[in-house]
């Protein structure tokens, strides 16, 4: 059991066996003052407490919680969940996510899964969605906010590194077989986009779905990966001169700042068009773009720089 500290937290470091309030909130959307009164009203759960008297939840009592929440969500009354056993709580929400295309309840259902680290349950979730959305719609409308979350989670620590790495990796799968299963497209007749992640940046779910949707669309792509140097970009642009730069800042790099770096791709290829995404770059409402430099902010956006006409850099 990781070790509490005085005031009956824990670090991000410690796997979270122990849930305090907070925790429960971020996790399950439902706020501390209407958790209490459910256990007041209804008896819905009776929180343990730490040496100290600090309330605190284990990950049952969570997985119980994200539950309810999701059958609240679809209309059904606290005095009635309440009455249910735990069983019957399992089993009404394994019927909802499966057969809703409600975003939230899915969202809900990968937390869920990640929480427990379990593989099937969550790629069971994906594949249901897959089939009834389609991979571009299951990516864009679910896993993406379900990421958001994940980073709420992580940065509030409710979650621990190896959350994040577990989940990204199932997804990562995901996508790099669908890319695999792709026809390539021609040698000749359409645009090469370049996508590489920075370097110090290790966050590329983005820009493998950007890799999806371009050769989807018979685009040509080279796909450099994650942590790219400055120098080896600059020797592949040299040799297979690309029409098109992607890149995705997500983590702030205090060595080089996101308006540093773009400078710096705006210098060293003055000619060639350079799509941006990522969270430092569309949180970022005093960023300056040269000529040419386009951020995108959705699959959406992607979708029509595609088909735009080519922008001219004078």
């Amino acid at each position: 059991m990781p070790k509490l500290s005085e005031d009956g937290k824990k670090t991000k470091r410690d796997y979270r066996e122990k849930y305090f309030i907070k925790d429960v909130e971020n996790v399950t959307g439902i706020k501390a003052f209407t958790l209490r009164m459910w256990e007041q009203r209804y008896g819905l759960l009776q929180p343990k407490r730490t040496d100290t008297n600090i309330r605190y939840y284990e990950e049952e009592d969570v997985r119980l919680l994200m539950n309810v929440s999701i059958l609240n969500s679809h209309g059904y009354k606290i005095s009635q969940i309440a009455r249910m056993s735990r069983e019957e709580i399992q089993r009404m929400t394994l019927s909802i996510s499966e057969t809703s295309s409600r975003y939230d309840s899915q969202v809900q259902a990968l937390t869920g899964a990640m929480l427990q680290f379990d593989e099937r349950e969550f790629n069971k979730t994906l594949s249901i969605n897959i089939l009834k959305l389609g991979l571009e719609e299951t990516i864009a409308r679910i896993v993406f906010p379900f990421m958001s979350h994940v980073g709420i989670l992580w940065v509030s620590g409710t979650i621990h590194v190896a959350h994040e790495h577990f989940i990204t990796n199932l997804i990562r799968q995901r996508l790099y077989v669908a890319i695999d299963q792709l026809p390539h497209p021609p040698n000749s007749g359409n645009k090469r986009y370049l996508l590489f992640v920075p370097s110090g940046e290790n966050h590329d779910i983005s820009l493998l779905f950007a890799w999806y949707i371009l050769r989807s669309r018979g685009q040509r792509v080279i796909y450099l990966g994650v942590s790219i140097p400055l120098e080896d970009l600059q020797k592949i642009m040299q040799l297979h001169k690309p029409d098109e730069i992607f890149t995705a800042f997500t983590v702030n790099n205090p060595a080089i700042p996101v308006q540093v770096y773009i400078q710096t791709l705006h210098r060293n290829f003055p000619e060639t068009p350079v799509l941006l995404t990522g969270s430092q770059v569309l949180r970022n409402k005093e960023l300056r773009l040269p000529p040419g430099f386009q951020v995108v902010a959705s699959p959406d956006d992607l979708i029509q720089t595609i088909t735009r006409p080519d922008i001219y850099i004078g």
